[in-house]
């Protein structure tokens, strides 16, 4: 972690021509919004007369509303013309689009582009909706120079899947498709020739990794309903703002399981500030934490969180008109927020005993909420969430000094701003605050593990006696983990014993059991008969199927002998059905750089999501406050 050394200073996006690209972009997207807006208010339809003549060209009446506008905003006529114009264009080019698309069904998608093609290119695609993913993707990379397999292609906030037919996925008329680059046009690459095959390998790395980072989730999330060693074997818990492990339903655990890693792993790619690849990861979680049920969504600040993500992504993408959809999410964001830490977090307060470290999440809603209000026109409010955003931002700075102090003492620079933030900015109240955490988490990580190695020896336990993992599972967690009487649930319920695992070796059906584990059965008293159908139901397990038939005064109760007449006609499985594990080793290794890639980018500390320098927040706060002032100053020049 980069440790903040200084006072942040005022840093260009790149450049100071960016900057100023970035500017006028910014200020454009506000003049459209309010010229749209009068527009709008005024009734004006500028495709028609008197604005737009038979020939759907210009005429003088658009001047005069140009003049008129640009007097109410006090901005530069020539621009206001310019825009008004434009907005035309776009007003007449869409009603031909949606004339043609009654006609002939040829829907048009807009299409917006990475920042260095956006350039005097046309964004508008023409296709019928029957096609699939893959097609569109192949016409966009055809249309706009783009090397097919290294682009993704984002629609109504979701991937756009490529065996699918557009119609399958709510793909419409005049819907927005979002490109995402993975790697330089082959343009761009001949101009670059030298680092040609450099930047091919990285793109190929990128798609890799981002493999990758699905099938190690997948496995982390899997080894969370498997019985692993927890000293040996690396898995995934959820834990409450506390720390401690929390009981989700079965149902509803994995989709939570892999919202929250892919979360984690776009977190991790937006700290590298390599969003192209961190929107896909942030979709994906919000498509797996929408399978979880709303009471869960409204208990916990993940989702709320999630959402100032995405639109805090899409924001340095570049992609204003893409912010469209902010609206919806920071509204979300803020209800939950309210539902998890209550109304003036007084929840919060009463959990961790302050809000310190949280109210950097209410800097950047604030901060989004005042660039989307400025990208729809809305200078006034978005003055006033700006300023709450820098109040804030006052608020929550610290003095570099005082973490230096608490490195001294041992302490992480995380751990010092988080715990600066949570006393105040007192030192050496977060000094005893970091070291009472510290402690703290310690004990319950130590509770835990001890927690899930009794788990692990009563599952043994329970296989041990020959009962199945999942039955062993199953009744441990009805019974809250309590041995004894998981052991009576077992007894009580004789059709939890067949319940099987997926390891084809306690899956073996024997066609008949051997004489001398029937002679055992027999020994204890048993009628033959009896043994024969015990053992062929618990294949061939003495232990297991002595106590049902004690239980059951010597007799299968009648669900398991239906089961014991069914598997004494099923043919036994051959052992030569396991050939072919020579590439197992292989795929072990890939399985564990996969899991170990995940691990990388989980957090060691819990608190990491709310720990930031707010390097990046100032600027942007400094840059659109000035938007604000800038745009009532406007000067009126060509």
């Amino acid at each position: 972690m980069k440790i903040n050394g200084g006072r942040p200073c005022i840093r260009a996006f790149g450049s100071s021509l960016r900057l100023q690209w970035w500017r006028r972009m910014a200020q454009k997207k506000y003049l459209q919004a309010k010229l749209t807006q009068f527009l709008r208010e005024d009734g004006i339809q500028l495709w028609k007369p008197p604005y737009t003549d038979e020939n759907k060209d210009i005429s003088l009446a658009l001047k005069d509303l140009a003049k008129k506008y640009s007097d109410k905003l006090e901005y530069c006529e020539n621009e206001v013309e310019k825009v008004i114009e434009e907005i035309r264009l776009k007003a007449i080019e869409r009603g031909t689009g949606n004339e043609n698309y009654k006609t002939t069904g040829i829907a048009t998608i807009e299409v917006f582009l990475p920042t260095r093609l956006r350039k005097d290119k046309k964004t508008l695609l023409e296709t019928r909706l029957h096609v699939t993913g893959r097609e569109l993707r192949s016409k966009i990379a055809e249309t706009f120079g783009f090397q097919e397999n290294y682009i993704r292609i984002i629609i109504n906030k979701k991937q756009l899947q490529l065996g699918k037919s557009l119609e399958e996925q709510g793909v419409t008329h005049n819907v927005k498709a979002m490109v995402l680059e993975l790697k330089q046009s082959e343009e761009d690459v001949r101009k670059n020739f030298q680092v040609e095959e450099e930047e091919q390998n990285e793109a190929e790395l990128k798609e890799k990794r981002i493999q990758r980072t699905k099938r190690g989730l997948e496995i982390l999330a899997e080894r969370a309903e498997m019985v692993v060693d927890p000293e040996t074997t690396p898995y995934l818990d959820i834990a409450n703002q506390t720390g401690r492990s929390i009981r989700i339903p079965p149902s509803e655990k994995k989709a939570l399981m892999l919202a929250m890693g892919y979360h984690e792993k776009g977190r991790a790619f937006l700290k590298r500030k390599e969003y192209g690849l961190a929107l896909p990861c942030l979709l994906d979680a919000d498509r797996y934490f929408c399978e979880c049920c709303t009471e869960l969504l409204d208990t916990v600040d993940n989702y709320a969180v999630l959402q100032l993500d995405i639109v805090w992504c899409y924001f340095h993408l570049e992609q204003l008109e893409c912010l469209d959809d902010a609206e919806k999410k920071l509204n979300l964001a803020q209800k939950c927020f309210k539902n998890c830490y209550g109304e003036n977090h007084q929840r919060l307060v009463h959990i961790k005993g302050n809000c310190g470290k949280e109210k950097i999440l209410f800097l950047r809603l604030y901060l989004l909420q005042g660039i989307r209000n400025y990208h729809s026109g809305n200078g006034e409010e978005a003055c006033e969430y700006l300023n709450k955003a820098h109040q804030l931002f006052k608020e929550l700075y610290i003095d570099p000094s005082k973490v230096h102090s608490l490195l001294q003492l041992g302490f992480t620079a995380q751990e010092a701003r988080l715990g600066l933030r949570a006393c105040d900015g007192n030192v050496d109240h977060a000094a005893t605050h970091i070291t009472n955490r510290r402690e703290e988490l310690a004990q319950i990580r130590k509770e835990e593990k001890e927690k899930k190695r009794r788990r692990l020896e009563n599952i043994n336990s329970l296989k041990g006696m020959g009962y199945s993992t999942h039955a062993a599972k199953q009744a441990l967690h009805q019974a809250s983990g309590n041995l004894d009487e998981a052991l009576k649930i077992l007894l009580s319920n004789p059709h939890m014993w067949w319940l099987n695992d997926s390891n084809p070796e306690t899956n073996h059906h024997q066609e008949s059991p051997s004489q001398e584990n029937i002679d055992q059965l027999v020994y204890m008293g048993f009628d033959m008969g009896a043994a024969q159908a015990a053992l062929r139901v618990f294949r061939g397990s003495v232990p297991l199927a002595a106590q049902t038939l004690a239980h059951n005064g010597g007799s299968l109760p009648p669900d398991l002998q239906l089961m014991a007449e069914d598997s004494s006609s099923t043919p036994s499985t051959s052992p030569s059905d396991s050939a072919g594990t020579s590439s197992s080793s292989t795929d072990e290794d890939m399985e564990t750089e996969a899991v170990n890639e995940i691990l990388e980018d989980i957090p060691e500390h819990e608190e990491d999501y709310l720990d930031s320098t707010l390097e990046d927040e100032e600027i942007i706060i400094a840059e659109y406050l000035s938007y604000v002032e800038n745009t009532k100053l406007a000067t009126k020049k060509n």
